[in-house]
């Protein structure tokens, strides 16, 4: 008469604690070679928000010039409304600080800086359009 076999005595087959641990290894070392690959698209995709905002702002400035012949340096009278940055509130979006750094009655020039260093390297991106549309990044990323 054979005895019941109890869960602890069953052998189960599985992975042991060493070869997740390896797999982990390789995962982390594959990661490691592509993320330097990968941080120059992360920082082209993000610029696209800094060069979208501004040629709204470079819209908005062309449109308040038609009406008062003259450009503004205020973002409530062109109607321009900045979103929550991702360093000042928990609900924050947008990673560039927009702002008009000259205006006068023939021409503005805006400004959108990032307030994250994409690539963690110390510098921040900078991007600067006038009112002819010239759209030109100063500060590489």
């Amino acid at each position: 008469m054979k005895l019941p076999v109890t869960l602890l005595q069953k052998r189960v087959k599985a992975y042991t604690l060493t070869e997740i641990l390896v797999v982990l290894v390789i995962i982390g070392i594959l990661v490691l070679l592509a993320l330097p690959n990968l941080l120059p698209l992360i920082t082209k995709a993000k610029s696209v928000e800094a060069k979208t905002q501004l040629t709204h702002i470079q819209t908005l400035e062309q449109s308040y010039f038609y009406e008062h012949s003259k450009y503004s340096k205020d973002f409530s009278e062109i109607g321009f409304i900045q979103d929550p940055l991702v360093t000042d509130a928990k609900n924050g979006r947008a990673n560039y600080r927009i702002e008009i750094v000259s205006a006068t009655g023939t021409g503005f020039t805006a400004r959108a800086t990032a307030v994250v260093d994409f690539n963690g390297n110390g510098t921040f991106n900078v991007w600067e359009i006038d009112q002819d549309k010239n759209l030109h990044e100063v500060t590489p990323d």
